[in-house]
């Protein structure tokens, strides 16, 4: 049997296991997700919420934004606090302030044994599980219903006009009247409740929590559970295991590759560029579009942190937080997809050969829809995030409130068709190399594979419903950031990289569908059930941590190697002179490998144990890891593939090295001190208060507004002012290839080429 069967039989069985596991903890996350009470009373009989409260108070905070204004459970914005932290420790103060009051002082005169006493009662009081299943009530003391009666009246001000929480509001970067009526806000509150008692109350059976302890608060006994720290040491040994064995395995396999002589000439020079190849170039016209008001979309929200104007211009009130971080987050997302959507309709054809009939139509289609779907997203989500659209609509039509996965269903579905047609169009013209059964089968089976992948698993957004649980929305969303953006985008990049080093002679065949195969199998291994680290603290059990924890130390070990791989790429930029004409593109992939490692590598592997996501979650370490991962990885890929497109698009035009050599180190210093002079500081300076006062502090007004945070967040001027640069540059590189473009046969143009 043959190394790249044995690999194909290997890769099939490692994904029928872990996705049969995948599902099967699925199905525990639906059975053991925190209950939803029907009512939640007093012992005197007073009923405080019902579940209709409850479920459209989730409808309420979806509707404005949600996780992009403030969180839930730690997924979310970073700017507003996580409402169940905050709800949490709001609550358990109220207590600790009225039993001191019922005993005649103030609690910050009581004394320390006194104070632990009370401590003591209001773990008991909020620890204790007293949801009864058979009849589906929440009682709860008359004590801890005057508690929550006063949270609840401080949030319902907050989301409100009241003048009393204005200043608070400008912290948390909320628009007055952020939810629209008084009963709309007492419904929020409810949900409020609901997903703080979820953090802090035992499950039946046990002596966790349904969120596994977390959010960190000692004061109520919120401390990291035993697994925790068991799964973490055990994830730290199983990454050391992989990276050993990768090692020994890239040692053995690589001694035995033979030597390739690349040809004299450049074997894509001929290539013939078909009509729905060439109609590929407005998909990138689009990415450079998304990318540049991404970036502006990203300035505006920054300085949200800071002040609610945007320099003296009160633009919150109609483009408040919650509406530009929801914008930027998924332009982010959109940009990079349509740039590896372009890249896949140009390379088909290449790949094949075959123009098949009707594909230039097929190809202008979806490019058309692609728009529609942008501007009609966009527009639902602002009418429901101005509270224009009402509850009804906000599902189908407006916003979410699901990180990343925002769109109104109607747009999800219609985001899903316009994948199955980019599927039915590569697919179709990929035919003629599938039935081939030359060197580069395996090659083009993978390729084909990951497409299939890539529009099937957008199809898990389709999963959850309007009143589904939490817990089990996060499982579903968690499959298509996770899976989606971050596994099968991957796998169709690295296919097409190596079919392009392959066809351009640098590489054998028989070496590439080997690599390609072989990096699927280690990266799918801790890629699946990888997915799990997202869902640690999302109300599910025990089982998640431990799988979470072992499968996703396994996603670090291809990094390790991530030195040979950029040695690779780079020789291969420099094996023949003609390799010149694609020296960006690689140059860009270069970028990729260091991201790889430094975005999720090392910032990743920081966060990704469960004793550090323990503490880290929502903290401004998670996006450390977010945006150089994103855009390091995703972005520069993009941007690399989108030139080798660019290349074949116009094969006689020169290019302005000069604007590229700016864009790609603008762009790569930018986002280095993006990250190295804000995220990474803030996050320590929050991880530091959270150990020491609780992880509520880390995301409060009173760690939020000092000095030093100001200063932090105004410190990413330089970085996002580079950063901004280099995408203007390479925006205008894009637009002079068809604007008064230089031929490559002027003098001037061959010396741009050359430099």
């Amino acid at each position: 049997m043959s190394t790249t069967k044995r690999l194909w039989i290997a890769l099939g069985s490692l994904l029928a296991a872990t996705f049969a596991v995948l599902l099967w903890t699925g199905e525990q996350i639906y059975q053991q997700a925190p209950p939803i009470p029907d009512k939640v009373v007093t012992r005197s009989g007073q009923t405080l919420f019902t579940q209709a409260d409850m479920q459209a108070g989730r409808q309420v905070w979806q509707s404005i934004g949600g996780m992009q204004l403030g969180s839930i459970w730690g997924h979310g914005a970073l700017i507003a606090p996580d409402w169940s932290a905050d709800w949490l420790h709001r609550e358990a103060d109220e207590l600790l302030q009225l039993w001191a009051r019922q005993e005649g002082s103030l609690w910050k005169d009581l004394d320390e044994g006194r104070q632990e006493a009370l401590k003591v009662r209001l773990r008991k009081e909020l620890r204790t599980n007293t949801y009864d299943s058979s009849t589906g009530t929440l009682s709860v003391s008359d004590d801890r219903a005057l508690a929550i009666s006063n949270v609840a009246a401080h949030y319902e001000s907050l989301f409100g006009n009241d003048p009393a929480t204005a200043k608070l509001r400008e912290t948390y970067a909320m628009k007055d009247g952020t939810v629209d009526t008084p009963e709309h806000r007492r419904q929020l509150t409810a949900f409020f409740f609901w997903s703080a008692w979820a953090t802090v109350t035992t499950r039946p059976g046990a002596t966790i929590s349904y969120t596994s302890n977390w959010p960190y608060d000692p004061v109520v006994g919120n401390t990291p559970t035993s697994t925790a720290f068991l799964w973490t040491m055990f994830s730290v040994l199983f990454m050391i295991a992989g990276i050993g064995l990768l090692a020994w395995h890239y040692a053995a396999w690589h001694s035995k590759e033979p030597h390739l002589v690349p040809p004299a000439s450049d074997p894509l020079a001929n290539l013939k560029v078909t009509p729905s190849m060439r109609a590929t170039a407005k998909f990138f016209w689009v990415v450079i579009a998304l990318f540049l008001t991404q970036i502006l979309l990203g300035a505006i929200t920054a300085h949200y942190q800071v002040e609610k104007d945007f320099y003296g211009v009160a633009i919150s009130e109609v483009l408040p937080y919650s509406l530009t971080r929801s914008w930027h987050t998924e332009l982010a997302v959109l940009w990079i997809a349509t740039a590896w959507l372009g890249t896949g309709l140009y390379i088909a054809p290449a790949v094949s050969g075959h123009e098949p009939r009707f594909q230039r139509l097929g190809v202008n289609f979806l490019w058309v829809c692609l728009l529609i779907i942008v501007v009609g997203a966009f527009a639902g989500q602002w009418f429901a995030v101005m509270q224009k659209l009402g509850l009804a609509n906000n599902f189908w039509f407006g916003h979410q409130g699901w990180e990343y996965v925002d769109l109104g269903r109607f747009w999800q579905l219609f985001l899903f068709v316009g994948l199955v047609l980019w599927l039915v169009l590569v697919g179709r013209a990929l035919w003629p190399a599938l039935k081939r059964k030359d060197d580069l089968a395996s090659i083009v089976g993978l390729l084909f594979l990951s497409t299939i992948a890539i529009a099937a698993f957008y199809g898990a957004g389709l999963m959850w419903g309007e009143h589904s649980h939490i817990a089990v929305v996060e499982y579903w969303r968690w499959w298509v950031v996770h899976l989606w953006v971050e596994g099968f985008f991957e796998v169709f990049a690295v296919a097409v990289i190596s079919f392009l080093f392959v066809k351009l002679g640098l590489v054998h065949a028989r070496t590439a569908t080997v690599n390609v195969l072989f990096a699927t199998f280690v990266f799918m291994s801790g890629g699946v059930l990888g997915t799990f680290h997202h869902l640690y603290f999302a109300g599910t059990t025990t089982a998640v941590i431990a799988l979470g924890a072992s499968f996703s130390a396994l996603e670090v070990v291809p990094l390790a190697l991530i030195g040979m791989e950029a040695y690779e790429t780079w020789s291969h930029g420099r094996a023949t002179p003609w390799m010149e004409r694609y020296r960006w593109p690689i140059v860009f992939f270069l970028a990729v490998s260091f991201w790889n490692l430094v975005g999720a590598g090392l910032f990743g592997f920081l966060i990704n144990t469960p004793l550090a996501l323990y503490y880290m979650q929502g903290l401004n370490l998670t996006p450390l890891h977010g945006h150089t991962s994103l855009f390091g990885v995703y972005g520069m890929l993009g941007l690399g593939l989108m030139l080798f497109c660019l290349r074949g698009l116009k094969p006689d035009v020169a290019w302005n090295a000069g604007w590229l050599r700016g864009a790609f180190w603008s762009l790569n210093i930018g986002l280095g001190l993006m990250a190295l002079l804000t995220l990474l500081p803030l996050g320590v300076l929050q991880l530091s208060a959270a150990l020491e006062h609780g992880y509520w502090f880390a995301r409060s007004e009173h760690f939020m507004e000092q000095a030093i945070v100001h200063l932090l967040v105004w410190m990413r001027m330089p970085g996002d002012t580079i950063f901004a640069v280099g995408a203007l540059l390479f925006g205008w590189f894009v637009l002079r290839l068809w604007i008064a473009p230089r031929r490559a046969t002027d003098t001037r143009a061959d010396s741009r080429l050359s430099g």
